[in-house]
């Protein structure tokens, strides 16, 4: 007998093989209006890449079979190796190609190269965002190192600008493509890193670009694999930043042994590490007692990143929820024509709008660092982004979680993935206490935020009432900071500043549902249909 107890309908079909940039069209009207117009064409190819079956897939497969620690040979000897799925790799080249480590950095980069790699690495965090780890610390160590790279390995800075991904474990100068890591804290400090214990003593003489020897140990060791990292460590002068290569110039090992690898709730296609150094040989960079100062040069850029990759999550979250609602049949109409529902994705791409001005205006502020204003809203907006954005992340995934219902807490659905990776980007480089005082330390030592916000108010004065008002009360309150009210006075500074971007940039009518959903104490009135239905279309290209 054949049996059938029943056929399967009304199940939508997953998001395979759409395009990544073309169908966002705020990410491509946000390119244009600041200045990497002319990355569009590759950014059209690359998001059509990005979005096909075989992509999504390499992204699946490389969490599926996270990275495995190999610390002998079978003879005994430390190897000290990490292995990787080949879908990481895979991964890791297209990211090399799209040049999302050292894009800005070229000598031939044109106006807008910041803003690009945003847009890039926005597209490539909807793929598989473990990663972005390597690239990010890369990218902003490279203007470090190009700065203060020991003279033993100047011919590292081709690899550092190659567009060539090498894992092949070799002497930096012999490969085609270098990526750099980082290992800041300790066990018994974390955040505060002016209390590590880990001790640097000058093998010959002291001072900028010199070899030192040091003990100690790192707590979190980003991707150990990277062909060197920056490090911290207690010098005579003080707390130093220090270039630690895997392989020393004449090929051997360096003294640093991987204890272990993270487990972690998500990020799991990423190796994250626990090592100690025993006399592991090491080169400063800069002076001794430097070691803060050198950090918070590459901090706010790693900062930016975790902002950008959170927005890529929640675009990526989103996009899955609202191509079901398209298809999914409820009670005789699609479930993205139920009122309730369509006001719920309407408001989760209301986010995203806002998002994506501001994120790609803070990275031309990046580029534009010469200028005061810029490095001002830069200085400010960026641990104020981090904060906000990536905590608002958790809950928006789980929002689109729900429109799927049961389904979309699967795991043969992408979205617990992503829900288990927005964690991270609100806790590593620096959780969210942490950059609510870095905006406090911001707001107290530097001179003319005050009189730049009320500029930038003035500019769309009388534009939208609720922006108008909600203005006035923010400029009284930046003179007043308080630790106590820092994270209430964090999220008031982005609504702000989101505001102005939105204003300036999104057609009215979008502008004011914003303004009124931010900025006003009712927050969550109805949106107007004739908005939800604009709304939706930019979200799917429209």
């Amino acid at each position: 007998m054949t049996w059938n107890t029943h056929s399967v309908f009304n199940q939508p079909r997953p998001l395979n093989n759409s395009n990544l940039f073309v169908s966002d069209v705020p990410l491509r009207e946000a390119l244009a209006r600041e200045g990497a117009g002319w990355d569009g064409d590759l950014l059209a190819s690359v998001g059509q890449q990005l979005g096909s079956t075989e992509s999504l897939e390499l992204g699946r497969l490389a969490n599926a079979n996270p990275p495995e620690l190999l610390r002998f040979t079978p003879q005994g000897e430390r190897l000290d190796d990490v292995r990787f799925h080949p879908a990481w790799h895979l991964l890791m080249q297209g990211l090399c190609a799209n040049r999302l480590h050292n894009l800005p950095w070229h000598c031939d980069a044109v106006p807008g190269a910041m803003v690009a790699r945003a847009a890039r690495l926005i597209l490539h965090a909807q793929v598989e965002a473990g990663t972005l780890c390597p690239v990010t610390m890369t990218f902003a160590a490279i203007p470090l190192l190009f700065e203060h790279l020991p003279s033993d390995f100047s011919a590292w800075r081709e690899g550092l600008l190659s567009d060539r991904y090498d894992p092949h474990l070799l002497p930096g100068d012999r490969k085609s493509g270098l990526l750099i890591g980082m290992g800041m804290t300790e066990k018994q400090g974390g955040t505060d890193v002016l209390s590590n214990s880990s001790r640097a003593e000058p093998l010959a003489g002291r001072g900028s670009g010199e070899r030192y020897l040091l003990t100690g140990h790192k707590w979190f060791f980003s991707v150990p694999q990277s062909d060197a990292h920056l490090v911290l460590a207690q010098a005579k002068g003080g707390l130093s930043c220090f270039f630690m290569p895997r392989l020393l110039p004449d090929g051997s090992r360096n003294a640093l042994h991987i204890e272990r690898l993270k487990e972690k709730l998500g990020n799991h296609s990423n190796a994250s590490s626990e090592v100690e150094f025993c006399n592991a040989s090491a080169w400063l960079i800069g002076e001794e007692g430097e070691g803060v100062r050198q950090i918070l040069k590459m901090a706010g850029r790693t900062r930016l990143d975790c902002a950008l990759s959170s927005h890529g999550l929640m675009r990526r979250a989103f996009s899955v929820a609202l191509y079901h609602a398209h298809q999914r049949q409820i009670m005789g109409k699609n479930l993205l024509d139920q009122p309730l529902m369509t006001q719920v994705l309407s408001r989760q791409a209301l986010v995203l709008e806002g998002q994506t001005a501001l994120l790609l205006r803070l990275a031309r502020a990046w580029e534009n660092m010469q200028d005061a204003n810029s490095a001002l809203l830069a200085r400010l907006l960026t641990p104020a982004a981090k904060f906000v954005i990536c905590q608002r992340g958790i809950a928006f995934v789980a929002e689109s979680m729900e429109v799927l219902g049961g389904i979309g807490y699967c795991e043969d659905n992408e979205l617990p993935r992503l829900y288990r990776e927005m964690p991270v980007n609100s806790i590593w480089e620096g959780s969210g206490n942490v950059m609510c005082l870095d905006v406090l330390r911001v707001l107290k030592k530097q001179h003319g935020l005050d009189e730049l916000l009320a500029q930038q108010l003035a500019e769309v004065k009388g534009v939208n009432r609720h922006l108008d008002r909600f203005g006035r009360r923010m400029l009284a309150m930046t003179t007043k900071a308080d630790e106590r009210y820092a994270r209430e006075l964090t999220r008031d500074l982005l609504a702000l500043a989101s505001g102005i971007q939105v204003v300036k940039d999104l057609e009215p009518p979008l502008a004011d549902a914003w303004c009124r959903q931010h900025l006003t104490a009712r927050g969550g009135e109805v949106l107007p249909e004739a908005v939800c239905r604009r709304l939706l279309s930019r979200a799917c290209g429209g």
